[in-house]
């Protein structure tokens, strides 16, 4: 039988969209294709999650070859990357619980070319196509691992999930944490979304990487500059925890920035805007004509919202804004 992990009492409530959302007076962003991918993904792939193990169980020779299996397998079903971590109590959120003991991390990256202006109308679909594609790729994945004989679950991208991206992204090697938040990986950059199938299969897990990404966001200040909400700080915060590396985290103002990102097209400037290794990652392979750096639309930002209930929220500095 699995173990159960609890939450650690440091971990933060998942994020809760609808109270968010009413923070700032409802929904603001009404585009057809978005509220498609949507429908889709709540109408039809949340149905399709569950499912029961085969009866017979496939023994894999090694850890180290069932985590090859099914990382090949991740790739083959749509992922660009994919890696493996064991789950810590500091993974899940606040008053939520898992009985699997791994997690399969996988991610997608977003086209470019949708990103050539923002935030814009068509890199707030692009968000919105990626998180159903990923969805078809953990669907995809889960259903495989079920084939052998295993329990699991899925992880969706787009959130309501029991475990937070971010750390499982960064201990199954996805790259560093940048200024903006997001995982900032070597080869394809920021621009890519994350989700993850969780089991108990035997694996050999991956590690966190260090290629110098913290340090080349403790110089560069691309996205801090180019926020139009002034959400991204100058500096770590010792009072935000540590990453894997063992370095302080930068922290978000979440009041400053949702009001900007419910409001003005998922916004997502930050994550275009960074320029790590000299956006070797900004191409299109697809052969479009793109440019390097965006056309960057910065309005005038809402006022912050604080007044989601902290007992529903995670902890954010106020930054620029505390006397």
């Amino acid at each position: 039988m699995n173990g159960t992990i609890q939450a650690s009492p440091q971990s933060p409530p998942a994020f809760s969209w609808e109270q968010w959302y009413e923070s700032i007076g409802g929904r603001h962003i009404r585009i057809a294709e978005v509220e498609s991918y949507l429908k889709k993904i709540y109408e039809d792939q949340y149905l399709r999650f569950d499912g029961e193990p085969a009866a017979e169980k496939y023994i894999f020779p090694s850890p180290a070859e069932a985590s090859q299996r099914i990382k090949s397998k991740a790739l083959e079903f749509g992922a660009d990357i994919s890696g493996i971590c064991e789950i810590e109590p500091s993974d899940i959120y606040k008053g939520r619980t898992v009985t699997e003991k791994y997690a399969i991390a996988v991610g997608q990256r977003m086209r470019w070319r949708e990103f050539q202006t923002v935030p814009s109308r068509e890199s707030a679909i692009e968000c919105l196509r990626v998180y159903y594609t990923l969805g078809e790729t953990v669907i995809q994945l889960a259903q495989y691992i079920r084939s052998l004989g295993y329990t699991c679950r899925i992880e969706h991208p787009i959130g309501d999930s029991d475990l937070l991206h971010i750390p499982i992204g960064l201990k199954a090697g996805f790259g560093e944490l940048g200024r903006h938040g997001s995982i900032i990986h070597p080869e394809i950059g920021p621009l890519f979304r994350m989700g993850s199938v969780i089991t108990s299969i035997p694996f050999e897990t991956d590690k966190p990487i260090d290629a110098g990404i913290a340090a080349f966001c403790d110089t560069c200040k691309a996205c801090r500059i180019y926020c139009p909400a002034k959400a991204i700080p100058d500096e770590r915060s010792a009072a935000a925890g540590k990453d894997h590396l063992g370095n302080d985290r930068y922290m978000i103002d979440t009041g400053k920035c949702f009001p900007y990102f419910a409001t003005h097209n998922y916004c997502s400037i930050c994550l275009p805007v960074c320029v790590y290794n000299h956006k070797e990652w900004a191409k299109d392979f697809d052969g479009y004509k793109t440019k390097l750096f965006p056309t960057v639309i910065m309005n005038e930002p809402p006022p912050p919202a604080d007044k989601v209930p902290a007992e529903l929220r995670h902890q954010y500095p106020r930054t620029g804004r505390d006397s």
